[in-house]
């Protein structure tokens, strides 16, 4: 008959992948040597492996629940293959070792004796099934939350007073982005290196990974995207989290203050005391006329409403556009400009 993998996992076939990482979890974590004692427990922890590493496999659980243990280890089904013609699916063997497994899936060379430094609550080996609870929406595979025998959950102490795994430093990393890119959104791609652990649980691979950030309309400068525990992996801490802080580029003709836009304008002395009119652009490639008659103050600001960066909260609103003026001071008068200045200008 072969062994039944499914069974052994305690799931009906055709359970969904995450239903096979979950049982895995729950029968791994019941059936390691380190917690149960009993006398056949490093062979279901062995059991428990196998079927997992098969089941989690599209290739070889299709090929299994076809044909069996007998057809998946010996090379695909009668006649070599599916069809009986022969495959180019190679015969499966299990590797023969439980704990690489259960290294590679919960993230560390040892992570499970955080967990059991004691028999919990006093109960013998191969307790009930429900004693441990594990938080089935860690993607990563490791405890972020637990509660065996009625101990509290707890994210710092594990049981017998163990200290936890603690979390490296989170990695920060600035993301510069145009105001355009703020105003439109964007789609940005991040590439890291990292360090991983081996399915030996002992040596380290490095490798490359691509983070997709989508810079949502408006977001302010500051603003932190984090990707949970994608730094470097090691036997005894939990990998860093990387955050990035989006940062505005410098910009050849604006600057913005929260949802606003600030843009400067140089008048000339005669400007700014006989009025004048100014064409100002606009973020999105537009531009609107102003006509100023009052006298231009160094500094004084006139605002196009709606004309700014979209809210954050409200994408469909925008802040304003805030046109600041500077006067440029002449260096130097002759002296028949000052005459008439001084005839036509009020004294104080």
């Amino acid at each position: 008959m072969g062994k039944d993998y499914y069974k052994i996992l305690g799931i009906v076939k055709g359970a969904a992948d995450e239903d096979i990482k979950k049982a895995y979890r729950k029968q791994a974590l019941k059936w390691h040597p380190d917690k149960n004692k009993a006398a056949n427990a490093e062979e279901k922890f062995k059991e428990i492996a196998e079927a997992y590493e098969v089941l989690s496999d599209p290739k070889k659980r299709e090929i299994y629940d076809q044909y069996g243990e007998e057809g998946l280890k010996g090379g695909g089904g009668p006649g070599g293959g599916p069809d009986g013609q022969g495959s180019n699916f190679t015969s499966y063997t299990f590797h023969g070792d439980p704990h690489a497994t259960f290294a590679t899936f919960f993230g560390g060379a040892n992570p499970f004796e955080m967990f059991f430094g004691r028999k919990a609550n006093g109960r013998g080996p191969g307790g009930d099934d429900e004693d441990m609870e594990v938080d089935g929406n860690d993607p990563f595979g490791s405890f972020t939350s637990f509660n065996l025998n009625g101990f509290p959950r707890d994210r710092h102490v594990g049981l017998g007073g163990q200290q936890r795994r603690k979390q490296d430093p989170a990695i920060h990393h600035e993301l510069r982005v145009t105001l355009e890119e703020v105003f439109h959104g964007c789609t940005k791609r991040m590439k890291i290196s990292r360090k991983r652990m081996n399915p030996d649980g002992r040596t380290m691979r490095t490798e490359d990974k691509i983070l997709t950030i989508e810079i949502k309309r408006g977001w302010k400068e500051g603003t932190k995207i984090t990707f949970p525990r994608e730094g470097d992996e090691s036997p005894n801490t939990i990998p860093a989290d990387i955050v990035f802080l989006i940062k505005d580029k410098p910009h050849a003709h604006f600057r913005r203050e929260g949802s606003d836009i600030v843009y400067p304008v140089k008048v000339s002395l005669r400007q700014s005391l006989c009025g004048c009119s100014v064409t100002v652009s606009t973020i999105d490639g537009k531009t609107c006329n102003m006509k100023i008659t009052d006298v231009i103050k160094p500094g004084m600001r006139q605002t196009v409403a709606g004309q700014g960066l979209p809210l954050p909260k409200n994408p469909e609103q925008r802040g304003d556009l805030v046109v600041e003026f500077d006067v440029n001071f002449p260096e130097s008068l002759p002296a028949n400009a000052k005459d008439v200045l001084k005839r036509h200008l009020p004294a104080s």
